[in-house]
């Protein structure tokens, strides 16, 4: 694009045309972000001034960001943030980017019911960029929550964000794989594990998704996706309390496999499936008696 003196508008324009050529989805919402964001600006000031000049400052800084967004990198990668359930994160390539589907998760978790004078202990199962463990000890207080993943480097940015949402005191992060780590039974177990099949990897998901994010974060094992799960599930058996509540995020089209594990594991729980507000099945929700 032209480094010339040019509006607000007249850079907009030009930004959502290179976008759309590069095949992004979402060209207009991705360059005002991005605009926005070296402007330390939100998108409602951008429309309030559209016929502000751009400097030739912010145009060499907000250029190379249009750019790798025609790469298809994704804008919470260039931008190092991502909204979640009203909090923000940071968030690298060592980590999934949290997504709108998982708040169903968080909503449930919220439910748990609460038992007088006792503290509620919870596990993050694939902790990421701590996205689950965070919010649920922000909105649960008193809960003691324990954030496990097998990626140091995921364990590194989780804590930053704990750090950033002062909830450093309450949430304990562990290295290790799946529940390997924990050593005692807990009241809650959460989890969005990879659960991406290969042929998925392979074939269905997005440049953004196949290029950038994490690899570990995604393949669920084998041809259907379900590797993970599948262990997570057995592992569960022995560290899910009386009475507690198993909680994991699934692909749409795994709702009937991923019941029948877990009635396999858990013959006397309570199973559902929850739908997202896509109305696909996105949640499995086990109760123990």
């Amino acid at each position: 694009m032209p480094n010339a003196m040019l509006t607000i508008r007249q850079y907009l324009v030009q930004a959502i045309t290179h976008l759309e050529q590069a095949d992004c989805d979402t060209a207009r919402l991705d360059a005002e972000v991005l605009i926005g964001h070296v402007l330390g600006q939100d998108r409602a000031w951008l429309y309030s001034n559209f016929n502000t000049t751009l400097t030739a400052t912010q145009l060499a800084e907000i250029e190379p960001l249009i750019q790798r967004r025609t790469q298809r990198e994704p804008v919470a990668y260039i931008i190092g943030t991502k909204e979640f359930f009203g909090l923000t994160f940071h968030v690298e390539p060592h980590v999934l980017i949290p997504r709108p589907e998982t708040e169903l998760l968080i909503e449930t978790a919220l439910t748990f019911p609460k038992k007088p004078n006792s503290r509620l202990s919870v596990v993050d199962v694939g902790t990421g960029s701590g996205c689950i463990a965070i919010t649920l000890a922000t909105y649960l207080p008193t809960a003691t929550i324990q954030a496990i993943d097998l990626s140091v480097a995921a364990l590194d940015v989780a804590r930053r964000n704990a750090h950033r949402h002062h909830v450093t005191d309450q949430v304990l992060f562990r290295h290790g794989d799946l529940l390997t780590p924990l050593d005692q039974s807990v009241d809650l177990i959460v989890s969005n594990p990879p659960y991406v099949s290969q042929s998925e990897l392979q074939h269905e998901v997005s440049p953004e998704v196949a290029r950038y994010e994490p690899r570990l974060a995604l393949d669920g094992g084998g041809d259907d996706g379900l590797r993970v799960i599948c262990r997570l599930l057995e592992q569960a058996k022995t560290r899910l309390k009386p009475s507690g509540w198993l909680l994991v995020e699934i692909g749409a089209s795994q709702g009937q496999a991923v019941q029948q594990l877990a009635q396999e594991q858990f013959p006397q729980a309570n199973i559902e499936l929850k739908q997202d507000l896509s109305r696909r099945n996105r949640l499995l929700v086990l109760r123990r008696f």
